[in-house]
């Protein structure tokens, strides 16, 4: 069975339903997928580092095994009672995608121990991976897909910790802050930890921008944000001005693509909620625009619109994949993508 809102993958989480005995967490975002298989193991067993009840495989452990992944699922308990048998696959194998998918068909049916649980975490899978498709049929299996968080669930994820810590955030520093933290779920808590350090854990303290200033200093990808902003306000030299400023502090091609990808994203989704009738000012804060590049953002929105956002989109993506073509001049492939972008903004009159 499929688990793809919140609220059902929250409550499966906290409670694990007992005709469940297995369940597949994946996802492009690993952090999101490692931290909801912990919450899960903690849930199955006691203990999810006691060696008596878990069995920790990786796929280097299986690969062209299928035997020791068959033994551990039909292995007892050392202590009796529950037995977690967790799989964590990191790379992308057809054989390996096989072998877990047969496994977890099996497991579900009832062919081996019914006390074990097992537990696969993996990155992405397309509708073609075979564990994907035998997870979402199984009745008792969960499939439970990881997506890389938008930026009101970080913010959910930001403003829960810190309250449970006694300190907080006005709107605009939490707009700041989310804007800043890392896509990768489990390196945006450690950012999280360190803020909460900074404010001073039950200080009573809620923060505003200035008082961010010293703890966030300067934003090592905001040349790439600026080249982004400028290359849909069609500042053309500008923007070329910001990505080969960007390229000397270290800054790489697919990065600067997917912050030219962010600010196209932004704006659609500001485009979006406006034709659904939000003000434009309330949708450019609903989809994460810090004030102080508010007016130069409504700018750029009240001249593009979805039908030539779509345009661009696939220039985007192309430009992405070429990025990451071995040996590509990445850095050249980005620029060329801001400057058509910003030269496209300019005949409209940016």
């Amino acid at each position: 069975m499929i688990l793809s809102r919140r609220p059902d993958i929250e409550r499966f989480l906290a409670r694990p339903d007992a005709a469940v005995r297995a369940a597949l967490i994946y996802g492009r975002d690993i952090g999101v997928v490692r931290e909801r298989a912990n919450q899960l193991a903690g849930k199955v067993v006691e203990r999810p580092d006691d060696p008596f009840d878990v069995a920790l495989l990786t796929d280097a452990d299986v690969d062209g095994d299928a035997g020791r992944l068959e033994n551990e699922l039909a292995s007892q308990s050392l202590m009796g009672g529950r037995r977690l048998v967790r799989l964590k696959l990191s790379v992308e194998k057809a054989s390996l995608d096989k072998m877990a998918a047969e496994a977890l068909k099996r497991h579900a049916e009832g062919e081996f121990n019914p006390e074990a649980f097992f537990l696969i975490e993996a990155g992405a899978l397309d509708r073609n991976s075979a564990l994907r498709r035998n997870a979402e049929k199984a009745n008792a299996c969960a499939a439970i897909p990881c997506y890389e968080d938008e930026p009101g669930d970080m913010a959910r994820l930001v403003r829960e910790a810190l309250t449970a810590e006694g300190v907080g955030l006005n709107s605009d520093a939490l707009a700041l802050f989310v804007a800043r933290l890392p896509r990768d779920r489990g390196v945006a808590r450690q950012e999280i930890e360190r803020l909460i350090l900074y404010l001073g854990p039950s200080s009573g303290m809620t923060a505003t921008p200035k008082d961010l200033e010293d703890f966030m200093g300067v934003e090592p990808e905001a040349s790439l944000f600026d080249a982004a902003s400028d290359a849909f306000g069609g500042r053309i030299a500008e923007a070329q001005a910001a990505l080969r400023r960007a390229a000397a502090e270290g800054e790489t091609g697919p990065a600067a693509v997917r912050a030219i990808g962010q600010h196209l994203a932004k704006l659609r989704r500001t485009l979006t909620l406006a034709k659904s009738g939000a003000g434009l000012q309330e949708a450019a804060k609903a989809s994460g625009v810090f004030w102080k590049n508010e007016r130069e953002f409504l700018r750029q929105a009240r001249a593009w619109n979805l039908e030539l956002l779509d345009a661009v989109q696939p220039e985007i993506l192309a430009a992405d994949r070429a990025c990451k073509t071995a040996g590509s001049p990445d850095r050249l492939i980005a620029e060329r993508l801001a400057l058509t972008i910003a030269a496209r903004a300019k005949r409209m009159g940016l």
